[in-house]
């Protein structure tokens, strides 16, 4: 009965295809040919057959008049062995055993508003956009865009050779090679070169016996929601500077203790975005108070060290919290 019902809401889709095609090769009244119309980003997916599993997720998850609708779009298009390895990974034997729910937002993770081309990818170099799917408190979460070697999103996904900006009616495909799940606060930290030093930083805190398990918590899609002020590579650098002018001190040469203390002042228990920030002061989960400063958006720790939110990098949402990216390692009380 599913299969029928899946063909049946097909089958129209199908019709206005073949309409289109055969329209588009009668000529005109004055004898020219008739220029062919475009199709729309669904009747693109149909017409390609390395997309057919897309076609199903589409129809099964009840979008295809959202995506066949005026736009226009970005759509980030799986491939049939993408959505096998996603199915594979996650435990599904077919695609009609994912709930409904889920699958909705993870296609709406596959979509972008308004028209964004490979080109304007490449030249941006790396950065992040949202998508449609929903995060916490209404938020719509990002995604991470990394040009360094081909176009990659979140660190798992690439555009295929030859996949990129398929043009349709209501927008722009790009076809990929894996399915982007609902990103975490640890999938950003760990798709973005420029925080390798925090990732680091989690992987010495979770190295202690027992293990705080600090990655684990925030890859947890069910966890929080949480706020992080994430230091870049350049914080971590200065900090340890800071600690030793002699620049003979590693980030592995910290106690891993140290670590998970400093990395908790990091850490809020809520979702906090750019927008909800109040000059105030704040506990982190280790109950050390930050002072905020919403204007100036800055952090000031217990130890009157000032670090800066950097404007161009906050509202980073995942599906568990909020990352917000700073210049400086912010510090517990030092004794």
């Amino acid at each position: 009965m599913k299969l029928i019902l899946k063909i049946s809401k097909i089958i129209p889709i199908l019709f206005l295809v073949i309409g289109l095609t055969a329209c588009s090769s009668d000529d005109d009244s004055n004898g020219g040919t008739t220029p062919p119309l475009q199709l729309s980003i669904v009747e693109t997916a149909i017409a390609s057959p390395q997309l057919s599993s897309l076609v199903a997720a589409v129809t099964q998850a009840g979008l295809v008049d959202t995506l066949n609708g005026p736009g226009p779009f970005t759509v980030l298009a799986p491939t049939n062995d993408a959505f096998d390895a996603f199915l594979l990974a996650n435990g599904f034997n077919n695609l009609s055993e994912v709930p409904n729910d889920v699958l909705t937002q993870i296609l709406l993770n596959h979509v972008i508003s308004g028209n964004v081309s490979s080109t304007t990818l490449v030249d941006a170099g790396d950065g992040y956009t949202n998508t449609l799917a929903d995060g916490p408190d209404n938020s719509k979460l990002s995604l991470y865009f990394n040009t360094s070697n081909g176009v990659r999103f979140n660190g798992v996904s690439s555009v295929t050779n030859g996949g990129a900006d398929v043009s349709a009616s209501n927008g722009t495909v790009h076809i990929i090679d894996a399915v982007i799940g609902l990103p975490t606060i640890a999938d950003f930290a760990l798709a973005n070169p420029a925080l390798s030093n925090l990732v680091a930083a989690l992987q010495s805190a979770d190295s202690q016996n027992p293990s705080p398990n600090l990655i684990p918590l925030f890859l947890d899609q069910a966890s929080g929601p949480f706020t992080v002020f994430g230091p870049t590579d350049d914080a971590f650098a200065a900090l340890l500077l800071e600690l030793d002018d002699t620049g003979n001190t590693e980030l592995g040469d910290l106690d891993p203790a140290l670590v998970e203390s400093v990395l908790r002042t990091h850490v809020l228990g809520d979702n906090v975005r750019s927008s909800e920030l109040t000059t105030t002061t704040v506990n982190a989960i280790n109950m050390e108070e930050l002072d905020i400063d919403a204007t100036a958006l800055t952090i000031t720790d217990p130890n009157d060290r000032v670090s800066n939110i950097v404007a161009s990098l906050i509202d980073i949402q995942g599906i568990n919290g909020v990352v917000h990216v700073i210049d400086t390692v912010i510090l517990p009380t030092l004794n």
